[in-house]
């Protein structure tokens, strides 16, 4: 079974679903590279950014291995893709639950194994997050920084799982800054992570990456709990 171009709706899982089924099905067996990004797009009729996301996708998930240098490979034939979906399905609140128990560890971690290096990106990425003024900015800048303390905790699981929810942390992020009924830690609790990392202090990092989330964390409990929704 081969590519077939992409019709309308959801590019990205367009492609995602195609990418597996040549896995799913044996036309890409495990250890053998996948066509390059350009050519997947001509084939597919879209994007090489879609491309590029969908394959994204499948690597954090672990179907897909991207070699630098010499291209992308099937690494297993599971398909992620029930996950996936769960995962897109899920409310803002499921995401801040599961980002409080990474960043709290990441930021713990980071206190006892940051570089001269990790601090002075950390400081950057401070920097733009504070400086960020709309919506898509800040939730990206946001996503940043709370990536670059995971990867100064140099675990490389607690990493790739932060990777692949960064995603969600972004758009969380950018809707929380026009949704003026939840609120945002602001720069200081930010600094106090930074801080607490730069100073080697496990506990004290890990309990201001939780003062960063919890009340954040809180007003979508009651939100949810007044709509009777899901936020």
């Amino acid at each position: 079974m081969g590519l077939s171009p992409v019709a309308g709706g959801s590019t990205v899982d367009a492609v995602l679903d195609q990418l597996q089924a040549q896995v799913s099905g044996g036309s890409w067996p495990v250890g053998e590279r996948i066509p390059a990004e350009h050519d997947l797009a001509a084939q597919l009729g879209v994007s090489r950014p879609a491309v590029r996301e969908a394959i994204r996708a499948l690597t954090h998930v672990g179907v897909l291995e991207v070699r630098r240098g010499d291209g992308t490979y099937v690494r297993s034939s599971a398909d992620p893709r029930p996950l996936l979906r769960r995962v897109a399905r899920a409310s803002i609140r499921d995401f801040f639950e599961v980002q409080l128990a990474y960043d709290v560890q990441a930021a713990r971690l980071a206190a006892r194994r940051r570089t001269g290096a990790d601090l002075a990106r950390l400081e950057e990425l401070l920097r733009a997050r504070d400086e960020a003024t709309e919506a898509d900015e800040f939730g990206a800048a946001d996503a940043a920084f709370h990536l670059g303390v995971a990867e100064a905790s140099r675990n490389p699981v607690l990493i790739e799982a932060m990777r692949f929810f960064i995603d969600r942390l972004r758009e969380s992020m950018r809707d929380i800054r026009l949704d003026r009924e939840v609120p945002e830690a602001g720069p200081a609790a930010h600094r106090a992570v930074l801080d607490a990392i730069a100073a080697g202090d496990p506990g004290a990092a890990a309990s201001a990456a939780a003062a960063v989330v919890e009340p954040t964390l809180a007003v979508l409990e009651t939100l949810a709990s007044r709509d009777g929704v899901q936020r």
